[in-house]
């Protein structure tokens, strides 16, 4: 995106009120950094605070600075502590939304936290049932509950966007994942799109299903060894990380859907941040449009005679 793009959207947003469920860092946090950058009222929640860091969190991020990094990017953050496996506690958040807000415009579905639970390349009875469980409820439960609650108070206003985060497209998740509760946590999203897309069409509303693609995530970052400057240390290890995205990328798409006027078009689809920058034209923090789902598709299961840099 460039500087002159950057001004001509940054307040395309103003008066909007989003919220995005599972913002502690990763796609989550800059989801609602852009929102925000694009001037966006945005509650972001998630489990790890200052105070307390959840089973799947890392105390170097927190929802607080979520929050903080919001209000500086020029939109509103604010920070809920919330377990979107509670049902009350996603009643709470909803309801404190419209009592200060009176309206909910976005909704991003990007609760996880599964990931620590993968046993890759086992048999379901061989995988350990209570951490399949976990991921289902991790992956699916939170993102119904929330639904549930928050849709209500989306659709009191026309033109409501609800989008299901998840990890691949429909697309790249008709190969099987290597572990059957994974793969049915990350297929789930983009059916739950479809569904919603059928709900919402009377109010006017819009639900699709996104993907990053080779997440560049603060913890794939250290998991490499590297940083956000450096990130290109790793493609000598790991090749296909020369595909890599930095998570402002899905950010940034998000924030092109509901700035979209005609986004109903992409009712009950799936989609990817790289697709996405294509269709609206922005790019990644470097300048470059990555397509890590086409350069999958392509080159990776496809036998094409291609680089990561095609795609680029």
């Amino acid at each position: 995106m460039s500087t002159r793009d950057a001004d001509a959207s940054a307040k395309a947003l103003a008066g909007k009120i989003a919220l995005v469920a599972g913002a502690t860092r990763g796609a989550g946090r800059a989801m609602a950094v852009e929102l925000g950058r694009a001037g966006a009222t945005v509650y972001a929640t998630g489990r790890t605070t200052r105070a307390r860091v959840s089973e799947v969190g890392r105390p170097t991020e927190t929802i607080e600075e979520t929050a903080e990094l919001v209000t500086a990017a020029g939109g509103d953050g604010i920070a809920v502590v919330t377990d979107h496996l509670e049902p009350q506690q996603v009643k709470a958040l909803v309801e404190r939304i419209e009592r200060e807000a009176g309206r909910l415009d976005i909704l991003v579905n990007d609760v996880w936290g599964g990931d620590r639970l993968l046993e890759f390349d086992k048999k379901i009875w061989e995988v350990k049932i209570e951490d399949g469980l976990r991921m289902l409820r991790l992956g699916i439960d939170t993102h119904l509950i929330t639904s549930h609650y928050a849709l209500p108070l989306l659709i009191r206003n026309r033109g409501g966007l609800v989008i299901e985060v998840t990890d691949g497209t429909a697309e790249f998740n008709k190969t099987y994942r290597g572990n059957l509760p994974f793969d049915l946590a990350k297929t789930a999203p983009h059916r739950m799109a479809f569904g919603l897309a059928e709900e919402l069409k009377e109010y006017g509303g819009t639900a699709l299903s996104i993907t990053p693609g080779f997440l560049r995530s603060e913890e794939m970052l250290d998991h490499f060894g590297v940083t956000e400057p450096t990130w290109r240390d790793a493609v000598e290890k790991v090749p296909h990380f020369a595909i890599a995205e930095s998570p402002a990328l899905i950010g940034r798409a998000v924030v092109a859907l509901a700035a979209d006027r005609d986004r109903a078009r992409w009712n009950g689809a799936s989609v990817s941040s790289g697709e996405m920058a294509r269709e609206y034209g922005f790019t990644d923090t470097d300048g470059s449009r990555p397509d890590a789902m086409a350069y999958f598709r392509d080159v990776v299961f496809g036998g094409r005679d291609a680089t990561a840099a095609d795609y680029r």
